[in-house]
């Protein structure tokens, strides 16, 4: 696998699809946004009405193409990167993202995306699954408080209309699938290094994960 592999987790609200897509902006490397990946079969499966609760009706994935690119997230060569971004897809993909079937899938996609060329990828499982072995591995976190007023910001940008209570019930409920599922949960890789973002800025952490890169490249 030639090439610099940075592996970014983190969860919901800390920052990893910002941080990352502007780390590879300034670098001229390739992005690749694991968690727009699970929101496309989420919404693939809404579409397609299948009983979600069901594994084995993920089989769809055997003839969908779905890759991300340029920080955009396709289906069938369909843009769907703000469609992912709706509340049924968000209420969902917990669920989707669980099954061992699906996750296989995801995961051989990624690590074929990554094969060549510099790599800078989020998710909940790249330093632990994904990526393993990754050059760099950051754990990016910040408390719920904060992980909330960011959420909240996309939300009124979007023109939707949330409470900062309800916002941080749905993140602690986030948290909560998503370290306790039995496939691939949320944790650190025990060779990534914690960033907490709650007082940094984005230009700060990227600035931090830039240096950490350079020292490893060097």
């Amino acid at each position: 696998m030639p090439g610099f592999k940075l592996a970014i987790d983190g969860p919901a609200g800390s920052g990893k699809s910002t941080i990352s897509s502007l780390i590879a902006k300034r670098m001229g490397w390739t992005h690749i946004d694991t968690g727009a990946m699970y929101r496309a079969v989420t919404l693939l499966a809404l579409e397609l009405k299948v009983n979600l609760n069901d594994e084995a009706s993920y089989r769809f994935l055997e003839t969908s193409n779905i890759h991300y690119d340029y920080d955009k997230i396709f289906i069938n060569n369909r843009d769907v990167t703000e469609d992912i971004r709706s509340e049924a897809v968000t209420n969902n993909v917990s669920l989707v993202s669980s099954f061992p079937y699906v996750r296989k899938m995801m995961v051989e996609l990624q690590q074929k995306a990554a094969d060549y060329g510099n790599i800078v990828m989020d998710g909940r499982d790249i330093g632990t699954v994904v990526l393993p072995h990754a050059d760099l591995k950051i754990f990016l976190t910040a408390n719920v408080e904060e992980r909330a007023k960011r959420r909240l910001k996309e939300h009124q940008k979007k023109g939707k209309s949330s409470e900062i209570t309800q916002v941080i019930e749905d993140i602690k409920t986030r948290d909560q699938k998503d370290s306790t599922r039995k496939e691939s949960p949320l944790r650190r890789a025990e060779d990534a290094i914690i960033i907490d973002t709650t007082h940094l800025t984005i230009d700060e952490v990227v600035m931090k994960i830039i240096e950490l890169t350079d020292k490893k490249e060097n």
